[in-house]
């Protein structure tokens, strides 16, 4: 089924970079090209084309590491993008399939067509004519400077609802809510709720996290300072300074397709998240 797959792990971690080694050696005994990221060229010896993230057109990719490098990974690959198989070489993991012992057979059963395919919803975010990347987690929005409070009006399809004085304001999907958005008070989404939720950062005001439909347009309209930080999934960072300053959010054309076995939402909230389980 697959006949191309592509590496990417953290280069911070020699376990991580020799299971890329190992993994690698062993697509190639299977006949699949290899393709790994080119950070790692110079890292590990192996049979595999070294390309940059943006050109890894690849029938899948597997990533070592943690929720950073899925990210990372999500944010820069080729759109559409293809399938991602996580490697758990992180803290804890939440987006990861799999644990580092379990890797090779993972592989294995990748290849024979044994898994299926998660559809993770996207956000598209724009200053003025201008299209950021895709967020799998979300937009957050600040001013940029620690304690530094910003003042937004929050819109749903144009129209204003509320004002809010907060540190910052995300905008999570589905995914991104058991992230920075549930660190800040906001709720986790079932996997089958599909929608945009609006989570207040340390809010001088009484509000709490807001759900919208995902055809919902989300426009943010900062009132003041007269500049503003955009961050997506903590890894694009965007400053501006103009006399108007409008974000608008909306659902993206493509998602992230994450391959999964047998875990559950709600196993993996549980064990990698919250750390207790409800048995």
């Amino acid at each position: 089924m697959f006949k191309t797959v592509g590496l990417v792990a953290r280069y911070d971690k020699e376990k991580a970079l020799q299971l890329a080694k190992e993994l690698s050696e062993q697509l190639n005994s299977k006949g699949v090209k290899v393709f790994i990221e080119d950070t790692l060229a110079d890292k590990i010896r192996v049979q595999a084309e070294a390309v940059p993230l943006k050109d890894m057109k690849t029938d899948f990719i597997i990533t070592i590491g943690g929720d950073g490098t899925i990210l990372r990974t999500c944010l820069n690959s080729p759109k559409p993008e293809p399938p991602i198989l996580g490697v758990n070489m992180g803290v804890r993991g939440f987006l990861t399939e799999v644990e580092p012992n379990d890797a090779h057979k993972a592989v294995d059963r990748i290849l024979k067509g044994e898994f299926k395919l998660e559809k993770c919803t996207k956000l598209s975010a724009k200053i003025d004519d201008e299209t950021l990347p895709d967020a799998l987690n979300d937009v957050v929005i600040s001013a940029g400077e620690p304690s530094k409070i910003l003042y937004t009006e929050i819109c749903k399809d144009g129209k204003p609802i509320l004002k809010c004085q907060a540190d910052g304001i995300i905008v999570a999907t589905q995914t991104g809510s058991t992230g920075y958005s549930l660190s800040a008070g906001g709720p986790v989404l079932d996997k089958k709720m599909d929608a945009i939720l609006v989570t207040p950062i340390c809010a001088l005001t009484v509000f709490r996290s807001l759900v919208f439909p995902t055809d919902a347009e989300i426009t943010l309209n900062v009132i003041r300072p007269k500049q503003m930080l955009v961050m997506i999934d903590g890894n694009y960072h965007h400053m501006k300074s103009e006399r108007e300053l409008t974000v608008k959010v909306t659902k993206a054309r493509n998602c992230s397709n994450f391959i999964r076995f047998e875990n559950d939402f709600y196993d993996r909230l549980s064990c990698r998240l919250l750390f207790q389980g409800a048995r």
